[in-house]
């Protein structure tokens, strides 16, 4: 559940279940917030499964447990998947911390790295209800972070390197994000005690940012051409997110539809079944419906309520912000 939901409702938030793990939906015309994150900053509280990761081998355990490929000076991250029999089990954010690496894995999954770490010599200790993460993002987030942040260094850059400092009298860790929502992007990592005052201050002090719940973070991901774990990533070979794609030649690729698909729905190409929607939404931004899908071949066509209507595939990003996700297909 979240660390703070008293507060939460406080704001008004609605909530919903991500991989197991209470969070928060919306806290109302989640469309309306999803253009003032774009046009400026958003909060919001993302259920990561967290992990401290100890020992001497700790660096290589984790890479032969998963496909990242962690740095060796300390304040330095980088991301990829844990894996099980080849298939994507949980994507993480893993962090150099010094002696130890800190990793951010999807909701619910930390048990995917403490398995594949069990006999490697690698200590993984469960820090989810010790520390809160809240992510900020906005094409004015850099500049909603400087306003609060005490480091003497500002905030930090690049993609995936962390400063340590303070919000008020809590101390935090701020984390250079890969930018999923196609805006500037950070991290907050604090100690579960200082998590209401850190949440306000990120809110309410210097440059104000909304909060903001999974269906913006949704649909701000899905128009910057992010891939989430669940739906789209779970279960399949990282190969989707290639030029080449997997074994069968199935790739992940981006749809603009004539209608809106649910997810599940089938893809058609040259009149045959090529794939299947991973997610679909109506863009806030394009005001059109917009969606991933895992396909075998050209998209032509999508089914949908309102039968099957005209689809291709789109370029992505679907929306350009002020910054473009380094986890784009194809990128890989």
């Amino acid at each position: 559940m979240s660390v703070i939901e008293s507060v939460h409702e406080d704001h008004g938030a609605t909530f919903r279940s991500v991989g197991g793990k209470r969070v928060v939906a919306d806290y109302g015309r989640p469309e309306r917030t999803h253009r003032a994150v774009r046009n400026v900053a958003g909060v919001i509280e993302l259920g990561y499964d967290v992990r401290e990761v100890t020992g001497p081998d700790r660096i290589a355990a984790v890479e032969r447990a998963s496909t990242a490929n962690v740095p060796r000076s300390d304040g330095e991250g980088c991301y990829g998947f844990v894996l099980e029999d080849g298939a994507i089990a949980a994507d993480a954010y893993v962090y150099n911390a010094g002696e130890r690496l800190l990793a951010l894995l999807s909701p619910g999954r930390g048990d995917r790295l403490d398995r594949a770490l069990s006999e490697s010599g690698a200590e993984s200790t469960d820090l989810t209800d010790e520390l809160a993460v809240f992510s900020v993002h906005g094409s004015q987030a850099t500049e909603k972070i400087a306003s609060v942040l005490s480091t003497g260094g500002g905030a930090p850059v690049p993609a995936h390197t962390f400063v340590r400092g303070s919000m008020g009298d809590e101390g935090v860790t701020v984390v250079a994000s890969d930018a999923p929502t196609g805006e500037a992007g950070y991290e907050v990592v604090c100690g579960i005690d200082d998590a209401k005052r850190v949440f306000d201050t990120l809110v309410n002090r210097g440059l104000n940012a909304a909060p903001f719940g999974y269906r913006t973070w949704e649909s701000l991901t899905l128009e910057a051409g992010t891939p989430l774990f669940e739906p789209d990533l779970a279960g399949r070979s990282p190969a989707v997110l290639t030029q080449r794609g997997d074994r069968e030649g199935r790739q992940l690729v981006g749809l603009v539809c004539e209608a809106l698909p649910d997810p599940g729905a089938t893809v058609y190409g040259d009149g045959a079944a090529v794939g299947t929607v991973t997610r679909a939404l109506e863009s806030p931004t394009l005001d059109e419906p917009i969606a991933f899908a895992v396909v075998a071949g050209e998209p032509t066509a999508v089914e949908t309520d309102a039968g099957r209507v005209e689809a291709r595939e789109a370029s992505l990003p679907f929306v350009e912000g002020s910054e473009r996700s380094r986890r784009l297909p194809g990128n890989r």
